[in-house]
């Protein structure tokens, strides 16, 4: 079943995250949500990683809900981050190596932001971190989490907001692909390539040159961050460059809804 096919079936969730990278949820766990709140297609999307998605296929096949091999790549382009959605993964190998050679690159950062604590006087060790990043691979929300455990910080968007956004003490660029280079794996992979939350960009031109520059396939036109407004001009967008349309979101724990219930207006058909 194509990731079209899913869209078109409706009671989706086409951008989801699991332990794998930073979600609540583990693979499975999520899967028996989706069973729960009625959804028929997921597909997990964790960040530059594809480890949760076995275990989620696994639950799948047995709960009756179809989950799609996805994933979202970091990729930068003009200094800005742009993710990019993969989806129907069929030979990830090359996908694979390229996400393990990142993940050694993450895990690193990982040890330099620890560091970087630890010489603001707030000292923790990879271990803290690795309690919440599940065996997933280890970001900064995890690196957030640890910190807010050990009581230097009250809270977890404080850490971000004066720590580890872009240009605070604790920042570090991760190693990150283009995004046609993440378009190219996807391809290669068997995938279809979707520009993830184009409202994250803040610059409809931006969003417009990334389409027109890159081989994307299609475009999340629905979102939980954008409104009435901004689902209508991305529906047009896509359209316009002749890309299929994809929603989610962008799920990561309780604080937000599992599922597109959101959306009105019929953006899919």
């Amino acid at each position: 079943m194509s990731i079209e096919t899913a869209v078109q079936g409706g009671s989706f969730d086409l951008h989801v995250h699991t332990t794998a990278s930073d979600g609540d949820y583990t693979p499975e766990e999520l899967v028996k949500k989706a069973k729960e709140v009625g959804l028929k297609h997921i597909a997990i999307t964790d960040h530059d990683t594809l480890a949760g998605v076995e275990e989620a296929q696994r639950a799948g096949r047995a709960l009756g809900v179809h989950v799609i091999a996805g994933v979202e790549l970091s990729t930068k382009y003009r200094g800005k981050s742009v993710d990019v959605l993969g989806y129907d993964l069929r030979d990830p190998s090359e996908l694979h190596q390229t996400l393990s050679r990142m993940r050694e690159g993450r895990e690193d950062r990982a040890y330099r932001i620890i560091q970087k604590f630890t010489d603001l006087g707030m000292p923790m060790t990879i271990e803290d971190v690795k309690e919440f990043s599940q065996g997933g691979v280890i970001g900064r929300p995890h690196i957030a989490k640890a910190i807010v455990k050990k009581g230097y910080v009250s809270d977890y968007q404080t850490v971000f907001d004066e720590y580890l956004a872009d240009g605070k003490p604790c920042a570090l660029d991760k190693v990150v692909l283009s995004p046609q280079e993440g378009i190219e794996l996807i391809h290669a992979a068997g995938g279809q390539a979707v520009l993830a939350h184009p409202v994250h960009l803040h610059d409809d031109n931006l969003v417009r040159e990334l389409l027109k520059t890159c081989e994307f396939d299609g475009l999340e036109v629905w979102h939980r961050e954008q409104d009435e407004d901004a689902n209508r001009r991305y529906r047009q967008m896509a359209e316009e460059f002749g890309l299929f349309m994809t929603g989610g979101s962008d799920f990561h724990n309780d604080s937000h809804q599992l599922g597109c219930f959101g959306y009105t207006g019929g953006i899919f058909e």
